[in-house]
């Protein structure tokens, strides 16, 4: 294995730093930086940033197109190429302005690391996304089994994206306090929230079937009655292991201790909708699901625009643009429809 260049490392901190504490990044994106600026050392061999050459930047590309993803086995898909050379991008113009570097790199050769034409509009395109229909949330929902904490904990949390459309590394990071059963509302405070761009906002329960909030309401009660939970406590906690007796490692209880990130939970929503015979939706397709929900009930455009800020959007056309996408076939019996004026 190379070696890693150690004044590499030290520039490489620099950047982050300046990332982290200027332009107000957060650590899930500098994680994919430095993740990005490693991918361009091994296709250059950690070679010092010092010894840029243009060339580097098609020994990059050339270097992407081979890897393979470990999950999968399958070669990186054009979005995400297009994300490591525009981070990479942004790498390069950061040290064409710093000392040491100005005399080795210019700002225009930050400009070899662009992308072709024909697979940025690949990696670009807007696509379709699979999405639940209300129907087979409800149809997965009523199949969750609950015997055990950690079933009764999945329901709920399933219970909870179906009324509030939260991201799920907010939901896998709220905390008791976080919770007003009586306003029927959670507050996404990004003290300690993982929310988007650490936006804070309230999101009140939408009107959907009142089985998601009879379930979601007994799971807090539960954790603040019988559990004894406290506020700072974790609304769907990681489970307590330990060893038990002639079985081995077994979930025993709850630890009130919050996940260190959304892996569990996307696979708890999936392996949901698989259980039931169905897509297996991850929960981010929920706020799709939720807002063609709003937009079959809401009466005015007053009350889309509350649907929209209680999903955290401060504009509606981002609700719109991202989520209300109307398919090529609906586009075409919309304009069918239409009479001549």
């Amino acid at each position: 294995m190379t070696k890693r260049n150690q004044e590499n490392e030290r520039t490489k901190r620099a950047y982050l730093n300046y990332l982290r504490n200027a332009k107000g990044k957060d650590e899930t994106t500098l994680d994919k930086v430095a993740a990005a600026i490693i991918r361009y050392e091994q296709a250059t061999g950690f070679k010092s940033f010092k010894q840029f050459h243009p060339e580097h930047a098609g020994r990059f590309k050339k270097h992407l197109a081979k890897v393979k993803t470990d999950r999968t086995g399958q070669p990186l898909a054009k979005a995400t190429i297009d994300a490591i050379l525009r981070m990479v991008k942004s790498f390069i113009e950061w040290l064409a302005g710093q000392n040491g570097y100005k005399s080795r790199i210019s700002y225009s050769d930050a400009a070899y690391f662009g992308n072709n034409a024909k697979d940025a509009r690949v990696a670009h395109a807007k696509r379709q996304t699979p999405y639940p229909s209300m129907e087979q949330c409800a149809h997965a929902f009523s199949q969750m089994p609950s015997a055990t904490l950690i079933e009764r904990r999945n329901r709920a949390g399933f219970a909870l994206l179906m009324l509030t459309g939260a991201r799920d590394s907010a939901l896998t990071s709220l905390c008791l306090k976080h919770v007003d059963l009586i306003e029927g509302q959670i507050f996404q405070d990004a003290r300690d929230v993982r929310t988007k761009n650490s936006d804070t906002f309230y999101t009140w329960f939408f009107p959907v079937d009142e089985m998601y909030r009879d379930c979601f309401v007994e799971w807090v009660n539960a954790l603040r009655k019988d559990m004894l939970f406290g506020p700072d406590d974790a609304v769907f906690p990681k489970p307590k292991i330990e060893v038990v007796e002639g079985i081995g490692f077994q979930a025993t209880g709850l630890t009130g201790e919050i996940y260190a990130n959304a892996g569990a939970f996307r696979e708890m929503t999936k392996g949901a909708f698989v259980s039931a015979g169905l897509h297996p939706f991850v929960p981010h397709s929920f706020r799709k699901t939720l807002v063609k929900y709003g937009d079959q009930i809401c009466d005015s455009r007053e009350q889309f625009k509350a649907w929209s800020m209680n999903l955290g959007h401060d504009s509606i056309d981002t609700t719109l643009t991202s989520y209300l996408q109307i398919s090529v076939e609906r586009q075409g019996e919309l304009i069918k429809a239409l009479k001549a004026a």
